[in-house]
């Protein structure tokens, strides 16, 4: 370790070093930052407005009343609550599938699930710009059971083809996903990747967690969004975004799958089950979802309105309908200056460089919610002119 304190050093140097902002409030639009009072969220997975939704927060007390802290150990060792089987089963639902198993993440329900199916044989090929923790699940998977692993260029379904047309002597083949990629808010081919599933016999893993609760007429992701609910092998979300931003993942499929996980997936078998607090408090965001479609509705609005102010004003977006809006504006110091200069304006939206994007495309990427009303709207985009204008972008 000794020569950390250099590379951080390196780090501050380059202007790409990251600094925490503390919040005193609840995550909503607008928020208590420590130092600066008041300030305009655009940066947030708060898809929906839940984070701060009454109903959602008096679940998360009764599970913490009811329940206590947590299972205080692995669920097969000291018993798994009944909140965790009704959570699992209301997601399953929601998604279009038969069965559902709860993480303590995404991350680790992407890990269990690659790491655990896997075998010795099996080729996993998976979208160019997916999550890291499909491409660390991929690498653990490898690791673990000498499969063989490739990458597709993003979104080319005839790269896709060839990739595995090229493994077609594998034991199984696997497609991974994400439903809606994070940094550029595209989404996923998914009817293409499910026909080409079915010529090559192949299996289909679809990361929702920027999908659940925004895609869909009703929320239920990539699947709904398309017509294709109940078509898609393996679906993987998070509970930490647009339902209730918590904590949590979870891995629903076909009743062997998750009963296969329970069985042999090490983040089960090794670790605590997800906090009852955050299983209710996110069983009520699902609910929530259900009884409002409003809010659904609310977002794409916003997303829209969204879109064409940040194009009058000069900016170029890259296009799409979803509610992650990335400007490119580069580097990574160039990024990271605009996101700072906005925050000093009272808006707080982040720049993200490499490695998280390629090099030479670092961007400041909006996140539009629900609960933004026009006027937060209005005042972001007004904050953005102004920085804009003094960067030379616009």
């Amino acid at each position: 370790v000794s020569d950390l304190d250099a590379k951080i050093a390196q780090l501050k140097a380059d202007r790409v070093y990251k600094r925490l902002n503390y919040l005193d409030s609840p995550q909503a639009p607008r928020v208590q930052m420590e130092g600066r009072g008041e300030v305009l969220i655009l940066s947030s997975n708060n898809y929906l407005g839940l984070s701060d939704e009454p109903s959602v927060i008096e679940a998360g007390h009764e599970g913490l009343r009811k329940f206590g802290a947590g299972t205080a150990s692995v669920r097969f060792i000291c018993g798994t609550f009944t909140i965790h089987r009704e959570l699992e089963d209301t997601l399953a639902r929601f998604v279009g599938t038969e069965a559902s198993l709860s993480f303590v993440s995404a991350w680790n329900a992407n890990e269990g699930f690659t790491a655990t199916i896997a075998q010795e044989g099996d080729f996993i090929v998976s979208d160019a710009l997916n999550h890291a923790s499909i491409i660390d699940s991929m690498r653990l998977a490898k690791a673990i059971s000498k499969c063989t692993t490739a990458v597709y260029k993003h979104g080319d379904m005839d790269d896709l083809r060839a990739k595995l047309a090229a493994a077609k002597g594998a034991k199984r083949r696997l497609i991974w996903t994400d439903g809606i990629f994070s940094m550029e808010g595209a989404i996923a081919k998914l009817p293409d990747i499910l026909q080409i599933a079915r010529d090559s016999d192949s299996i289909v893993a679809v990361d929702d967690s920027h999908s659940t609760g925004v895609l869909g007429k009703t929320g239920r992701g990539t699947a709904e969004h398309f017509g294709v609910l109940g078509e898609v092998d393996v679906i993987t979300s998070t509970l930490g975004k647009a339902l209730g931003g918590a904590a949590g993942g979870f891995v629903a499929g076909s009743n062997a799958v998750a009963d296969y996980l329970t069985q042999r997936s090490r983040p089960q078998l090794f670790s605590n089950a997800l906090p009852p607090t955050v299983a209710t408090s996110a069983l009520a965001a699902v609910r929530f979802v259900e009884q409002h479609p409003e809010r659904v509705q609310a977002l794409r609005e916003n997303t829209l309105y969204f879109r064409g102010a940040i194009a009058e004003a000069g900016f170029k977006p890259l296009p799409g309908e979803t509610p992650i809006i990335p400007i490119i504006v580069g580097e990574t110091a160039s990024a990271i200056q605009m996101s700072d200069m906005l925050l000093d304006n009272g808006v707080f939206v982040t720049g993200f460089g490499y490695p998280v994007v390629p090099q030479g495309q670092a961007r400041v990427r909006c996140q539009i919610s629900a609960a933004h009303t026009r006027a937060d709207l209005d005042q972001a985009v007004e904050a953005f002119k102004k920085v804009g204008a003094k960067l030379g972008i616009i």
